[in-house]
Formats: structure tokens, sequence, C-alpha cells
């Protein structure tokens, strides 16, 4: 039976994997290193998540950008004191861009405010050691466009923190996200797109999606060979944004994408970011969530991702 175009990709990408482990064994010794990403944890302490994601062997976190103001966010030492406590290392920051911080926005003050957000999210992220920011180029949350010049726009507003980033030693991650959610930059190749526009070596980066991909990528293992080194961090969610397992999103493939760019070294990071099904997943940023709920949602993520990753690479 002739097979479906996406199956003919499927299999390119598992030649190219098994051709890599047969000849190149050494290059698939070391693992994916595998993080969380806890903004979707709401106002639960910092300190029962990181229990969470060390009972699971999570050794690394992507902490919610929670610094909207000078007096809010976590704060560095105390935040290095609780993760340490578990073994967890901050991978990144997930940087959360609104239309009150908006780097595409026609208003001034909005473009001021994601400067300023920005710069707040870099000092913290140095003080704990973090490798990336992700950054969106619009914001979340606005699928319409202003107008003709946003790109240009949010172009030239990154530019103004640019070299904080390489002062830092921090990659500017851009992510793409569906365009239900925002006006541009929906792909991978709109991302590289955006990195080729502003133009600095501290902006060259890209923080890859599953869920966003899912609706906007014509195959999401071709768009990870297309990323190539690019890309430093994927955020992981089933087809239904729920625990790895649960829905139909064929993570093999994805794994071995990945293995096939050599995103198991250092300072790449797969980040599970299970936000549910349904619509805005927003709301539960700011609220309480339900315990149980989180523990299912990373011991089966985790033990699925750890368990098909074995799969491949072991036969297990």
């Amino acid at each position: 039976m002739k097979k479906q175009n996406f199956e003919i990709k499927n299999a390119r990408i598992r030649e190219q994997f098994e051709a890599l482990r047969k000849s190149h064994p050494e290059k698939l010794k070391q693992r994916l290193n595998l993080s969380w990403s806890n903004w979707g944890f709401g106002i639960e302490p910092l300190t029962a998540t990181a229990k969470r994601l060390a009972d699971a062997g999570i050794a690394h976190i992507e902490l919610h950008g929670n610094h909207y103001g000078a007096d809010l966010g976590y704060q560095p030492a105390e935040t290095l004191r609780i993760l340490a406590d578990h073994n967890i290392a901050v991978g990144g920051i997930c940087g959360m861009f609104s239309r009150e911080n908006d780097l595409s926005s026609n208003s001034g003050i909005a473009r001021q405010q994601a400067v300023d957000y920005l710069k707040r999210t870099l000092d913290f992220a140095a003080a704990v050691k973090a490798g990336y920011v992700l950054v969106v180029p619009g914001a979340v949350g606005r699928p319409t466009a202003y107008d003709d010049s946003e790109f240009d726009r949010s172009v030239t507003t990154l530019r103004l923190v640019a070299d904080r980033f390489v002062a830092a030693g921090i990659k500017a991650a851009i992510e793409p996200i569906r365009a239900a959610e925002v006006s541009f930059c929906h792909t991978i190749a709109d991302a590289k797109a955006y990195l080729a526009a502003v133009d600095h070596a501290g902006v060259q980066h890209i923080n890859g999606d599953m869920y966003h991909m899912q609706s906007e990528e014509s195959h999401i293992g071709m768009a990870l060979l297309d990323a190539d080194q690019h890309l430093t961090n994927l955020h992981l969610a089933d087809s239904n944004r729920c625990a790895l397992g649960e829905g139909a999103l064929d993570i093999d493939t994805v794994i071995m994408a990945l293995y096939l760019i050599g995103f198991n070294r250092s300072g790449c990071y797969v980040t599970p970011e299970p936000l549910g099904p349904g619509g805005d997943p927003y709301p539960a940023m700011n609220g309480k969530p339900n315990p149980a709920t989180l523990d299912h949602m990373v011991q089966q993520t985790a033990r699925y991702f750890r368990e098909r990753e074995a799969v491949l690479l072991e036969g297990e």
C-alpha cells in the first residue's frame, strides 16, 4: 500500500536516525535534557513545583518570566536555594508577552514596557544562570494585526536590548505561535526570517512548541530539521495539549529529529508545557492549581518521554 505523504517523511527521518545510530553510536550516548515549564502551575509555591519535578526525575526548569514590575517575580537568592535543595538547574525563562508589553505594538508606551520587561527578565536570568529567555515577537492573545508595520516595529524594538543578551551570555529564543493566538511569526520558517531581520548575535535562536507546530507546520519532524542549530528549546505537549502519551502525537519522530540535529547537547532542552485542552490557558497563570492533576501530568509525561526515547535508542 502506498504511504501517505507524512508517512514518507516519517520514514525518511527514521532512515536517517537508524543510519546515525549504526555509524555514530557515540552521538546518541548523551540523552536529551528534560526540563519543565512551570508558568501553567499558577500561583503554586516554587518549593512544591521543585519537589514535583525532582520526584519525576526532571533536573531542569523553565521558570515563569514573572517580573512584570520592579516589585514582582521570583527573587534570585531564594529561587536558587529552593532549586538547589532539589538538585534542579534553570534551563531558561519563559518570557510572557501581552498587549501591555508587545514588542510590535503601535503604542510606544507598550513597546517601552516590553523593553523594560526584558531588561528585568535578563537581570534575573543572569542571576539564576538561565541559558535562554523566550521571546514572542508579537502579543499572545492578539491574532489581528495592528497594521502592516508590526514586524518592523518588533525587530527595531528587540534590537534595543539585543546587546544585553550578548553581555549576559543568554540566548534570545524566538517562539513561533499559531495564528489563532498571534498576528505574525507562526512557523519555524517565520522565526528564521525574524532572526535574519534582527541580524544580531544576541538573537539567533528559536523556541519551538509542539502544540503550535501541529497547527502551522506541514510536518513537525521536517520543521525541526529545518530549525537545526537555531533550536535551543522545544515545548512539548500531546496533540490535545495534555500529558505526553494521552493524545495522538508521533513523539518518536520528534525524538529522532532532535537527535539528528544534535539536540542532545548541553544548553538544549525538551520542556513539557501541557496546558490542557480547550480555549485560553492563560488565566491558569494566576490561578490556584490542582496538585493531583499536576502530579499526574508531570509523572505521565516524564515516564512516557523517557520510555519512547529508550525504545528508539536501545530497542527497549
